[in-house]
């Protein structure tokens, strides 16, 4: 099976690829029901895994246990996978991606942020020197075998985002990602100094980024597209409102024939396709 060649050559054929983000393995049910592509994002596991905030919390043999489940039960996905900054030290940072590869993952996100860590599109990030995340980024370059390495920049000062932007596309990493950046100008001033390096957009509801459709993105040079939290915050909303009904109701559920309700049998349904014998012999999508 090899993951990161099929992901490889995705993101090398025309258009932008969109990869959404999954925050536990039923809205992962979900999303395979219309993408080929997910994202395991920090974001969302760290809400959904211990219902903390994106600023560090994640270890990292919780994250290599979620994707172990997500490969057994959607083993024709690509699946990228969000490793902040590899959880530690460069050692450490091999030794998950190690991990990632073998159990299936296509590809990781390594970030040049030091600790205290935070989401990529909040206010306060610090970076590592230059020096020392490029230190780090080719130590796991050299520990993967097939694996798609993106490498991410959470830099926020002008001259400094285009300067690692620029170091990032002369490594041997597949992909850079340039995070909360602020409008389409600074997409295209990234576009110019990475070459002909792929770039990966990272849309976040309520983030610093603008919204962009697919199409937008193509324009603009950008081979990847991940959703980080479209799940996590459509079940937020969801799972509110229907508390909020139950509760006006006097606890009476609602009819289950109005349209988009969603009962036993349906959730059953969908989630009896995980089931390992269900999956076809072999996909052509990951042999090779």
């Amino acid at each position: 099976m090899r993951y990161g060649k099929a992901l490889r050559a995705e993101v090398r054929s025309p258009g932008t690829t969109p990869l959404i983000g999954v925050y536990d393995m039923y809205s992962a049910s979900i999303a395979t029901q219309h993408y080929d592509g997910l994202f395991v994002s920090g974001f969302g596991f760290a809400a959904s895994h211990y219902g903390l905030p994106d600023i560090g919390f994640i270890a990292w043999p919780d994250m290599v246990g979620f994707v172990s489940r997500l490969r057994l039960a959607f083993p024709a996905q690509h699946l990228l996978v969000d490793i902040d900054d590899g959880y530690g030290d460069p050692e450490a940072a091999c030794h998950v991606v190690q991990h990632l590869e073998r159990i299936g993952a296509s590809g990781v996100v390594l970030e040049d942020q030091k600790r205290p860590r935070r989401c990529g599109h909040a206010d306060g990030k610090l970076v590592l020197p230059l020096e020392e995340y490029l230190e780090k980024l080719q130590l796991v370059l050299e520990s993967r075998r097939d694996l798609v390495v993106v490498a991410r920049t959470d830099a926020t000062e002008e001259a400094d985002v285009l300067r690692r932007a620029q170091a990032l596309a002369e490594t041997d990493a597949d992909v850079v990602l340039v995070d909360g950046v602020r409008s389409v100008e600074w997409i295209s001033r990234v576009r110019d100094v990475i070459g002909d390096k792929p770039l990966l957009f990272n849309q976040l509801a309520g983030g610093k980024s603008p919204r962009l459709s697919l199409s937008e993105l193509t324009e603009l040079g950008c081979q990847v597209a991940i959703y980080s939290t479209p799940c996590l915050f459509a079940a937020h909303s969801a799972i509110d409102t229907a508390l909020s009904e139950l509760k006006a109701s006097d606890g009476r559920l609602p009819e289950f024939s109005v349209p988009g309700s969603i009962g036993v049998r349906a959730s059953t349904e969908l989630l009896e396709k995980n089931i390992s014998r269900h999956h076809p012999l072999a996909s052509q999508l990951v042999s090779g």
